[in-house]
């Protein structure tokens, strides 16, 4: 669920200001809760901001900020400000090639060297031996190619093609042979936003704009173009240590071209939730496809009864199972879930967690914003 570390490892690795909301007749049910809770992770400087909105199940929201929004400035943190989302792209990736699988454009059960051939070779990686599918589900073996990239303060201005990214994972010896195992690759992604471009002869960030951010009514959410490394709009600043235990800097100018279809999108919380209802209530996808996005394997590393399916994760809450994904990239934190009954919520920090202790109540966060514990 990120670029540095999965989702798995940062869960289990890993002042109040104003609170904004809707008329109070439209709140949920627990809104005192819920601002408790994320303004204790910002108490104690684990996260210089906060911010997160709840949507109940009659599609009422309510916004929360927490912490400042900027060190230097003291600025309040935008209400429903614009963060690096990361590796929630994955899940507008996927929704894309799914909608390519229904009009037959796609079999997610097809070599991908049916599509891309000669593309992925090189160290015992076989496009002829990985199917689309299994890219989606992380079950092709391909390694992670964000496993060994330098420090972001080094390369934080660097563009960086999709086939470079490509290469620097197929340097390495796949992880296991395809369906013999589970691990979380930024790779993969990779390879399915080059099979969406193949497919389409249109760039990934178009057709995640053209046939996911506009038909789920995202305002907020957009594709940064080649060589933007700014945030558009309101946002709150991102952070990131300096070195290990060190002072924080300012993390949010980057490039976000290594994260391309794996991790590139920029969002807001409510955005999130929107696209995430939309998602579920079957606006996006074909009920055939959707059933498909929603089957799991085994994701091991991820906390208990938690499930992988194609580019989505069934998260296990103490209320019940909820779908979603989440998000790590170096500034930003995002963690986010939908119940079947309308329910959502979006909680997103401005830093990484530094400890497991710290991403653990991230994600307790999460499940007060729906469980109303």
């Amino acid at each position: 669920m990120s670029f540095r570390t999965p989702l798995a490892a940062a869960a289990l690795t890993a002042l109040a200001l104003s609170t904004a909301a809707t008329p109070a007749s439209a709140a949920p049910a627990v809104p005192g809760s819920v601002q408790k809770s994320l303004d204790a992770l910002v108490a104690d400087g684990a996260f210089p901001g906060a911010l997160a909105a709840v949507r109940d199940a009659e599609g009422r929201t309510r916004h929360y900020t927490a912490g400042v929004g900027d060190l230097k400035t003291g600025a309040k943190v935008p209400v429903n400000g614009r963060v690096r989302i990361a590796s929630n792209t994955k899940m507008f990736t996927s929704v894309v090639v799914l909608q390519l699988a229904e009009k037959g454009l796609i079999d997610l059960d097809a070599p991908v060297e049916k599509y891309l051939p000669g593309l992925i070779r090189g160290n015992g990686n076989d496009g002829r031996k990985i199917s689309t599918r299994r890219l989606l589900q992380h079950t092709a073996g391909l390694p992670n190619y964000t496993r060994d990239m330098p420090p972001i303060l080094t390369v934080r201005d660097r563009y960086t093609d999709p086939r470079r990214l490509l290469d620097e994972g197929l340097a390495e010896k796949p992880s296991f042979r395809p369906g013999k195992g589970w691990e979380y690759s930024n790779t993969g992604y990779v390879v399915l936003g080059l099979l969406v471009e193949k497919v389409t002869r249109r760039p990934i960030g178009d057709e995640i704009t053209r046939r996911v951010i506009r038909p789920a009514g995202l305002r907020d959410t957009y594709w940064p173009g080649v060589g933007d490394r700014s945030i558009q709009g309101p946002h709150p600043k991102g952070y990131t240590p300096k070195k290990p235990g060190g002072p924080m800097v300012d993390i949010t100018r980057l490039d976000p071209s290594w994260g391309w279809a794996a991790g590139q999108l920029i969002g807001t919380p409510g955005d999130l939730n929107r696209f995430m209802v939309a998602l579920l209530d079957g606006r996006l996808l074909k009920p055939a496809q959707l059933g498909q996005m929603k089957k799991t394997v085994p994701a091991p590393g991820f906390p208990k009864g938690w499930g992988y399916g194609l580019g989505l994760v069934k998260i296990k809450l103490s209320c019940g199972d909820a779908w979603g994904h989440g998000g790590d990239i170096d500034g930003y934190e995002t963690r986010d879930a939908a119940m079947e009954d309308g329910r959502a919520a979006t909680v997103a920090v401005t830093a990484l967690p530094t400890s497991e202790k710290n991403a653990e109540r991230v994600n307790a966060v999460l499940d007060t914003a729906l469980c109303g514990k």
